[in-house]
């Protein structure tokens, strides 16, 4: 069946629909780099609010399997590939991707031109758009209102949960606050002996303390974080406690924030698997996963805070050290199932910062 994708800027491109049924969705527009890891980008809640673009041009050719997924569900609101696969050949396969498009509910359109269509979002910045089965119905100026809102409380009901190491045993008590995190990390805290409790996005201060724990983790999650003023306030009175803070993404600009920093949004954001990052500190280069729509201006960092990892590619802020509390956090994601797997030390540097 025929499908369209309109942007806000009344550019149609014409495409057969092979996900989900089509009435109409509207999202913001991103493009993606990586080539694997289709699975774990359409289970990443990340992207909640979003039409995500593969710029690789063959999709699902080693299938799906529910072990690969991130989380419970998927949050996009739809998906676009130049070609999917249909037969896809590995033997950990369960089944293709249109059928786990179908299953979710998730409208997808294929035989664009995704290069185009990328080029497009890199020259003039990430827009809005319509998955439609009639390109006539939509109204370019509802397109151009649409606005990715309160995203975080999309993603972040997840109740308690208390995990133990395979050995069942766990001398060191983490917390995985929870702000649409990717089940890799709890895997990754897991394989390195601490026991993992997570935490729903809208829990305080208090709560997270009254867990004892050695250490907080503040996930991933999407969304614009300066919304968060009410989180950002407990995250601050956490950081004033002493407690060591690791953050990932979202949880990296939010302890940003929280400590006095500035974020901004970027013209068409960091997503794909080979985003290369430089260590300041040693000059060191690693090839990183990313997801994000912002960065941390790196002009803004307050006394307290060193600039520590930055992108090569346009010189944003990567990676941050506080020195005022033992802290640190990273914009890239060093779990990266799907790899790359160049950054997954920072787990061991958590370890390492746990209260003796």
């Amino acid at each position: 069946m025929k499908a369209y994708l309109v942007l806000e800027n009344g550019k149609i491109f014409e495409g057969v629909s092979f996900g989900a049924d089509i009435t109409r969705t509207i999202g913001e527009v991103v493009f993606t780099t990586a080539m694997t890891g289709y699975l774990e980008t359409l289970t990443d809640p990340s992207y909640a609010g979003q039409i995500v673009t593969q710029t690789f041009p063959l999709i699902g050719n080693y299938g799906v399997n529910a072990e690969d997924e991130e989380s419970g569900r998927s949050y996009v609101k739809g998906y676009i590939v130049k070609t999917p696969s249909e037969e896809p050949s590995n033997f950990r396969s369960q089944g293709s991707i249109s059928a786990f498009l179908k299953s979710r509910g998730i409208p997808a359109i294929c035989g664009i031109d995704t290069r185009e269509l990328t080029r497009i979002l890199r020259e003039r910045g990430v827009m809005n758009g319509a998955i439609t089965l009639d390109p006539s119905g939509v109204d370019v100026q509802e397109l151009k209102q649409y606005e990715v809102r309160d995203a975080l409380a999309q993603v972040r009901g997840y109740p308690r949960t208390e995990l133990t190491p395979h050995d069942g045993i766990g001398l060191k008590r983490v917390v995985l606050w929870d702000f649409g995190l990717k089940l890799a990390q709890i895997d990754n805290l897991l394989r390195r002996g601490v026991t993992v409790i997570r935490m729903p996005g809208d829990a305080g201060c208090e709560q997270i303390l009254a867990e004892n724990p050695d250490a907080v983790l503040l996930s991933n999650g999407p969304g614009d974080p300066r919304e968060n003023t009410a989180l950002i306030a407990e995250i601050a009175k956490l950081s004033d406690s002493g407690t060591p803070i690791m953050g990932i993404c979202l949880g990296h600009q939010l302890l940003a924030l929280a400590r006095g920093a500035s974020v901004e949004k970027l013209k068409y954001g960091h997503r794909g698997a080979n985003h290369p990052v430089r260590d300041l500190e040693n000059g060191r280069t690693f090839i990183t996963s990313q997801n994000h729509g912002y960065a941390v201006n790196s002009d803004s960092l307050p006394s307290g805070a060193k600039l520590r990892y930055v992108n090569i590619n346009d010189g944003t802020c990567e990676g941050i050290d506080y020195t005022d509390f033992p802290g640190f956090s990273a914009q890239f994601h060093p779990e990266a199932r799907g790899g790359p797997l160049d950054t997954g030390f920072l787990f061991d540097r958590l370890i390492a910062m746990l209260k003796t």
